[in-house]
């Protein structure tokens, strides 16, 4: 089995249509900008609200780990120690805790997704596995999941940072419609700064799923002070130009902090304070750079 932090229903940046987003836990990038960093870990843990502990103790009275210490008059959780059992989460008088990652058989993933099969088929839409990185995960469920979700006519859409091996794509790729794969930066100095790895393995990834006649879409996610100018996109355009990419669509996506919060609700820093949202006018300047290069859809956003 593997571990899932959130189904997201009715979702139309994804992907095609109205899709329903499945955020499997576990990746091996750190981006800095990352807004689902409860998706990151490959284990289960503990998100909190400290602001509105009043340090009754009743988490640090149930923990079976000794997890939960108290400084300051506020529950503080020790990760290292923490298995995110829940018993904290069933502990708290105020309702502060939650657990991120829930185990789900294949059976069980394919009944709630299969819920919201009327919506697919009245939108053009689907199911979207994304992450964490979903590519990284038990490849046995991952390709029966997307068997069936095959089999029974709903479109399967992949959303990945193209980090992993490539026999795992090669396994899924008959049953998947839609590959919606991020560029971050192709200055691989740029890319170990921001995001913890070199590119080498995903543009190569990118260039055998090309040649194996996958549809793609180009997702780059566009951050001030890290990609969003003219020379970072040029030099996008031209490696997919060169290396002959086919490319379905490309989104660029404009930087948001909403998911900023989830960090201190993880008891942890982050790193994205100092990025800037990129303008209007400068999405679209960016966008018009894809365009007269000759890529025939190109949207702003998911």
């Amino acid at each position: 089995m593997c571990l899932v932090t959130n189904i997201q229903k009715y979702s139309i940046h994804d992907g095609d249509g109205i899709r329903t987003t499945v955020f499997f836990k576990g990746c091996p990038l750190r981006c800095a900008w990352c807004h689902n960093p409860e998706t990151q870990k490959w284990k289960r843990q503990i998100l909190t609200n400290q602001e509105k502990c009043t340090g009754c103790m009743e988490c640090e009275r149930v923990c079976p780990n000794g997890a939960v210490r108290m400084e300051n008059g506020k529950a503080v959780t020790d990760y290292e120690k923490c298995t995110g059992c829940g018993e904290c989460v069933t502990a708290c008088l105020l309702n502060i805790r939650e657990v991120a990652g829930k185990e789900y058989t294949v059976k069980e993933l394919l009944k709630e997704l299969k819920k919201d099969e009327m919506f697919y088929e009245e939108s053009g839409g689907g199911v979207t596995l994304s992450g964490g990185e979903v590519m990284c995960m038990d490849m046995d469920y991952i390709e029966e999941l997307v068997k069936q979700l095959h089999r029974q006519g709903i479109t399967v859409a992949i959303d990945t940072s193209g980090y992993a091996p490539y026999e795992n794509f090669k396994r899924i790729l008959p049953y998947i419609d839609t590959f919606l794969y991020d560029i971050k930066a192709m200055d691989n100095e740029v890319h170990k700064k921001w995001v913890g790895t070199e590119n080498t393995i995903i543009l190569e990834n990118l260039k055998k799923l090309s040649a194996d006649g996958a549809r793609i879409y180009i997702r780059i996610p566009t951050i001030e002070g890290v990609n969003a100018d003219e020379e970072s996109m040029k030099a996008v355009i031209k490696w997919l130009t060169d290396e002959k990419i086919k490319v379905a669509q490309v989104n660029l996506l404009p930087y948001h902090n909403t998911g900023s919060s989830k960090y201190s609700r993880l008891e942890c820093i982050y790193d994205g304070e100092a990025f800037l949202v990129p303008s209007d006018e400068k999405m679209k300047q960016l966008s018009s750079l894809f365009t007269e290069a000759g890529f025939l859809k190109v949207k702003i956003g998911g």
